[in-house]
């Protein structure tokens, strides 16, 4: 306990009782877990004015209690129970976890906070932490903020002191998103391995599959006269008729409307329910583990701008050692592809990585679980950021 305390305390901000679905959930675990293997004296704090999505009655509200129970266990099996708070800054906001005195007083003590998405917006308690790290998870909307001059964008990233974006391609000059006045240091989602190792090497279900959402409204960004796009169900359009090119499953986790489903199901795609998959952390995982690979797209905000963005899920595929085919955003500068990951511009590259895959699945098994152990270990990840920050 010594040597953990003797690295600092951290806070991680984030969104898992404000989302509590399973992705969101491992998303922030791997922060909490790999800190922890550092040597950290870690804390998850989660203290907002936004109300919580409710995945029972599939909308925002500001009773967090359901959330608090379906997430409040695992931070207690995963051995950081007394180390988690929600606080409900709204009125008639509850607090959960640590006391609010308790969570005051855990912001003068803190040497850093890692706000992880970047939800957590600032207040002047905060401002006691000494360090305040942002760590963007969907590059191009602030920086293209901070370029039309949004003022609420630039005081937000202005109150932390280093910015940290999975979009590990934003200097580059074939990225065309704007950088300005801030300086964005390359990182990637952490995965904790031996999270996802299977309970065997083989797969049970025959498809490709991905857990996605098909169509998101109010995110679209208007820049320079163009359009770019947040929702997905635009970029799946494109390779709509893949199902018809290849003999392999191809399966869609997510939620639509009948008509939406109708359609997907014409074109031959398989469909399941991801609210069913995500509101629990075991079925999220076992579904990744048991998939032959995943097969996905990336939103027009990633892919257009060349950001080198790479999702947190697809990083969980790799670790379970199922091979990943998702479309090209500039990660393939940064990540080897070929052998367990493959990106995709066009429905021939779609094909010719799943006819490489099925010629020696196993082979390209190992590969992914390879490139996760190399790339996005936890300890690594996470060691670089830290190093990086001075800490």
């Amino acid at each position: 306990m010594n040597e953990a305390k003797s690295r600092g305390k951290i806070i991680v901000f984030g969104i898992v009782f404000w989302y509590p679905l399973a992705g969101v959930t491992y998303q922030f675990l791997h922060y909490l877990l790999g800190l922890r293997r550092l040597g950290y004296d870690v804390y998850y704090i989660e203290d907002s004015g936004r109300w919580v999505y409710d995945p029972a009655i599939n909308d925002m509200t500001p009773d967090a209690s359901r959330n608090i129970q379906l997430v409040a266990p695992i931070f207690e099996k995963y051995g950081f129970g007394g180390r988690w708070a929600f606080r409900g800054y709204y009125p008639d906001g509850e607090c959960y976890g640590m006391s609010e005195s308790e969570i005051l007083s855990l912001y003068w003590e803190a040497d850093a906070f890692l706000n992880v998405t970047g939800a957590q917006e600032i207040r002047d308690e905060h401002l006691a932490c000494p360090r305040r790290i942002y760590v963007e998870s969907d590059p191009f909307t602030s920086q293209v903020g901070v370029a039309l001059g949004n003022e609420k964008t630039i005081a937000t990233l202005a109150a932390h002191d280093m910015h940290f974006s999975f979009g590990e391609n934003l200097h580059a000059q074939d990225c065309s998103v704007p950088i300005e006045r801030f300086q964005w240091l390359p990182t990637r989602q952490p995965v904790v391995m031996d999270l996802w190792d299977p309970d065997n090497e083989s797969s049970s279900n025959p498809a490709y599959t991905t857990i996605t959402t098909w169509h998101n409204e109010g995110k679209d960004i208007e820049y320079q006269g163009e359009t770019y796009y947040w929702t997905k169900d635009r970029e799946f359009m494109k390779v709509i008729d893949l199902p018809s090119c290849c003999q392999t499953p191809l399966e869609l986790a997510l939620g639509v409307e009948e008509e939406v489903s109708s359609m997907l199901t014409k074109h031959g795609w398989l469909l399941v329910n991801s609210v069913d998959i995500s509101r629990d952390f075991d079925s999220y995982r076992k579904y990744i583990q048991q998939s032959r690979g995943e097969f996905t797209v990336a939103r027009d905000q990633y892919v257009r701008p060349n950001t080198g963005w790479f999702s947190d899920r697809s990083a969980c595929y790799l670790a379970a050692g199922r091979p990943v085919i998702t479309q090209e955003t500039g990660f393939s500068k940064y990540l080897p592809t070929g052998n367990g990951l493959f990106s995709f511009t066009t429905v021939d590259d779609i094909l010719t990585a799943i006819e490489a895959i099925e010629k020696d699945h196993r082979a390209h098994c190992h590969a992914a679980k390879e490139i996760a152990a190399e790339y996005f270990a936890a300890e690594k990840v996470i060691g670089s950021l830290m190093k990086r920050a001075g800490l």
